[in-house]
């Protein structure tokens, strides 16, 4: 945006300085022709004397009011008397070329000197009794919102299924993101909130270094790339397409919403219909954040042309033109800021990890540069925190937000902000300290809420739990509709006996977040079929269960072998799903991939199941013996994602006393025989025989799922 400029420096510019012509008189000396006024010529003697004398007094006047406008507008720029930011707020109503500022080329436009791309609004859009009106009024043209960038993935090695395109993803094969965390205001300009992409995307989860060779690349967090697409296509993921990966079924740190597990702290506004009228007052009033300061006031044509490069996509361009600002004005926090994003938005299109940490690095220098507005500070490092966390640097991302916090104590986002990063990287007592001191100083902050009842529930802390859920959802903030909150309440209430808890998945439901109140997985392949039970026919893989069925005495024998207990080979069951009991598991393949040495425990129930890479190559699955012992209650819950089917084959079954029940329907195992069902259904257990009950379970993918789709869903 250009610096507004007073009349008179306009003026001076507009009319150049008319020198009276030379002239050489009689005795060879040069003499200045005076031009007279009205039609004559040049006048001679005392007239001419005359004439000439009011012309250059005329032009030593009209000069001397030119550089007092001049002086003026410098003395308005370099002491600060206007407030630039506040006048540029209101011209950007102006902003009728769409390019993000009020400048020339929306004042041309708006005096019809220019053509506009985007229509002007139709008048007969309104309403009748408005159309005469509507003709006497000049019709502002509305801007075209630029299209946002989507989110990068940078590994040159990736694989099938580590990216996603969005712009041609197949149909039908969407996964609906339940996103952990929401940031209500960019801490950018005007300008740059308009812009800049709003990442919807799933990293790694590291130990948190910062090492500066190879940038890893979580394959169990990627998202699936579209059949006949390109693994290396990237895309934004619209809401409810695309989800983290991480299992219901982890101990709760680790289940159903596990912070630990999502890498991505991702931006999901509410819809402006669903949000207080008084909320979005608030946000029509929300200053722009000011990220010049004084110097920069007077350069801000210079970094406004480099903007604008950067607005526009040509990222190479913007940064070679940041890149020499920086050079030109070094101690300049807003060039390089600006520098830091066209790197990242060069990353983006390059696709690469070492310019995405040159922009890291760049965005490090901003904040760290004295005269920095607080502003451009928070900004920034809020910025590099973002990134940091998409490449997985979880600790690098903590640490970053720590000294936002310092330097912004009263800022009670960024608390929220720095409790996600300690969940993230699953230090759930540090979050949980954080969000305590949130709610001693903002007690009915919503977003603290909810994740601090989230903390309380993976204490086992059910009682307490509720009434934070349900307040924090209850209170619609920014970040609380999200389906792992509604899952946990619901799951609260369910293991303290109140049947509420379906009214909360029935409103999980109408939020998108579930498939219905029975089915409450949250990373979904859209259009498959949804059915609790299956029979093998349906299911297609015949040949498998009639193989698991044939050889159920090898297989039970086998487990039978490694049952001891001082074998160590089943652990207890550690994901909090039982109300009592004892449950023990011995794992053989866990998302796709065999379990260290344990084949070598089960040598021909293994070698039994090579042969079918449904099972065996299931991401979203496991492949394991489970002993229950008499006594023991699993509550009702549901597993991650409908991709997957789950059979159960019955190795050792009590005549009586044990049953599974997923919806509202019970059955019972039997031995040498398999049951299937879907269990992103709810489900739930019973042991209540005389002895323990052992069944060997085999997830495999869901027949309707492609072998691309196979080979690109990311592993829960």
């Amino acid at each position: 945006m250009e610096e507004p400029i007073c009349e008179e420096a306009i003026l001076a510019e507009e009319i150049p300085e008319v020198k009276p012509a030379a002239m050489v008189n009689k005795n060879g000396v040069k003499a200045e022709a005076a031009t007279a006024s009205g039609g004559g010529g040049v006048a001679s003697g005392g007239g001419g004397a005359a004439s000439g004398f009011s012309g250059t007094k005329i032009f030593t006047w009209f000069m001397v009011l030119a550089l007092l406008g001049v002086w003026s507008s410098v003395a308005v720029v370099w002491l600060d008397l206007v407030d630039y930011d506040n006048v540029i707020g209101k011209l950007s109503a102006y902003d009728a070329d769409g390019d993000g500022d009020f400048d020339v080329e929306d004042a041309k436009v708006l005096l019809d000197e220019k053509e506009v791309k985007t229509a002007a609004p139709k008048k007969e859009m309104l309403k009748k009794e408005d159309k005469k009106k509507a003709e006497n009024i000049v019709e502002v043209p509305v801007p075209k919102p630029e299209k946002t960038k989507g989110s990068l993935l940078f590994n040159g090695d990736q694989s099938p299924g580590e990216v996603a395109s969005k712009k041609n993803r197949t149909k039908g094969v969407k996964e609906r993101p339940v996103s952990l965390v929401q940031k209500e205001a960019k801490e950018e300009s005007a300008v740059e909130e308009q812009t800049e992409p709003i990442v919807k995307e799933v990293i790694q989860t590291t130990e948190g270094t910062e090492e500066e060779g190879q940038l890893p690349l979580n394959p169990s967090q990627e998202q699936q790339a579209p059949e006949g697409e390109s693994p290396d296509a990237v895309g934004t993921p619209a809401k409810s397409e695309d989800a983290t990966e991480e299992s219901f079924e982890g101990k709760l740190a680790v289940e159903a919403g596990s912070f630990e597990a999502e890498a991505a702290v991702q931006v999901e506004e509410r819809n402006a219909e669903d949000q207080p009228e008084d909320m979005l007052k608030y946000k029509a009033k929300k200053k722009n954040p000011k990220l010049l300061n004084t110097f920069e006031k007077t350069i801000k044509a210079e970094i406004d042309a480099a903007e604008k490069l950067r607005k526009k996509g040509k990222v190479e361009e913007a940064v070679r033109a940041f890149d020499t600002l920086v050079q030109q004005y070094p101690q300049s926090p807003r060039c390089r800021y600006g520098k830091a994003l066209a790197e990242d938005d060069l990353a983006e299109k390059m696709r690469s990890n070492d310019m995405l940490q040159k922009a890291l690095s760049t965005y490090k220098e901003a904040s760290e540069l004295p005269n920095a507005t607080p502003d451009l500070i928070k900004a920034t490092l809020k910025k590099r925190a973002e990134r940091q966390q998409f490449l997985g640097r979880m600790r690098g991302a903590l640490a970053t937000l720590e000294k936002l916090v310092q330097i912004f104590p009263e800022d009670m986002a960024l608390k929220n902000d720095l409790g996600v990063a300690h969940l993230l990287i699953g230090d759930n007592k540090s979050a949980k300290r954080v969000y305590e001191e949130v709610l001693a100083i903002a007690p009915s902050n919503g977003f603290a809420k909810v994740h601090y009842g989230f903390i309380l529930k993976s204490e086992n802390k059910i009682a307490e739990s509720i009434p934070f859920l349900r307040d924090g959802l209850e209170s619609g903030d920014p970040g609380t509709d999200d389906g792992r909150f509604y899952f946990h309440l619901g799951d609260a209430l369910q293991r303290m006996g109140d049947d509420s808890a379906y009214k909360w998945y029935e409103r999980g439901h109408q939020r998108g977040h579930f498939a219905s109140v029975w089915q409450r997985s949250l990373y979904n392949v859209d259009g498959l079929k949804a059915q609790p039970w299956w029979t093998p026919k349906d299911t297609g893989y015949m040949d498998l269960i009639k193989t698991l069925e044939r050889n159920w005495r090898t297989i039970r024998d086998e487990a039978l072998s490694v049952m001891d207990k001082t074998t160590g080979l089943f652990v207890p069951e550690e994901e909090n799903l039982r109300e009592k009991g004892e449950w023990g598991q011995f794992t053989l393949w866990q998302q796709g991939k065999k379990a260290g040495e344990s084949c070598h425990s089960v040598p021909k129930t293994c070698g039994l199941l090579e042969r079918y890479p449904e099972a065996t190559g299931c991401k979203r699955g496991q492949i394991k013996f489970s002993v229950m012992q008499p006594g023991t209650h699993v509550w009702p819950h549901t597993g991650p994602s409908n991709c997957r089917l789950r059979m159960h084959l019955g190795l050792v079954i009590p005549k009586t006393g044990c049953k599974i029940r997923c919806t509202n329907d019970t059955r019972a195992w039997e031995e040498g025989k398999v049951l299937i069902f879907d269990d992103s259904f709810e489900h739930e257990v019973w042991q209540d025989a005389d002895s323990y009950r052992l069944i060997f379970i085999v997830d495999v993918w869901h027949p309707e799922l492609t072998q691309y789709q196979r080979q690109t869903l990311s592993p829960i």
